[in-house]
């Protein structure tokens, strides 16, 4: 038996996996958008369903839309615990293609706008509580994606936020700047 050190084992520094980072490129960014519209056009295929699928990208992220003439047609798709479930699918079609998590974000038949528009009657009505006395407002729990819309709102009515909480209870609370 020889004597061997541990370090006789470890990888050179040469050979150490890069450190993942979580910016990426335009490029990595519409690859991730070309991956994530082959799969959808896939399950739209298998679905028997129509759809027009584009692919933008802004802010580090790829994001890919399905619309359609015929708005029953994607109806279902659209719920929004359906388009996050797609959401998470999607991104792992593209992780395990490209070998990277990627923080694409899908929207089905305009899902996307109107829980915007849904998180700004929530962040409306949270200031009007602000606004009549209390102190602080708190929002359901919801995903990140969602907080940051959030942050996003509050900040341009001149409000401050922050997150709180712990996994699927993190939620966001409104407070006078």
């Amino acid at each position: 038996m020889s004597d061997v050190t541990e370090t006789e084992f470890a990888p050179a520094e040469s050979e150490q996996p890069p450190v993942e980072s979580d910016e990426r490129t335009p490029s990595q960014l519409e690859e991730e958008g070309e991956i994530a519209a082959d799969y959808i056009e896939e399950l739209l295929d298998i679905a028997d369903l129509d759809g027009d699928i584009e692919i933008d990208t802004r802010g580090g992220r790829a994001y890919v839309s399905v619309t359609s003439e015929e708005t029953a047609n994607l109806r279902i798709l659209a719920k929004p615990d359906t388009v996050n479930a797609l959401q998470e699918l999607t991104r792992i079609a593209v992780q395990a293609k490209t070998g990277s998590f990627s923080r694409l974000i899908l929207d089905v038949g305009g899902s996307r706008e109107a829980r915007v528009a849904e998180l700004t009657v929530l962040v409306d009505r949270a200031i009007e509580r602000i606004d009549g006395g209390a102190s602080s407002a708190a929002l359901p729990a919801m995903s990140s994606y969602e907080r940051k819309l959030v942050h996003d709102v509050v900040a341009e009515r001149g409000f401050a936020s922050e997150s709180e909480g712990e996994g699927r209870d993190r939620h966001t609370v409104i407070r006078r700047s």
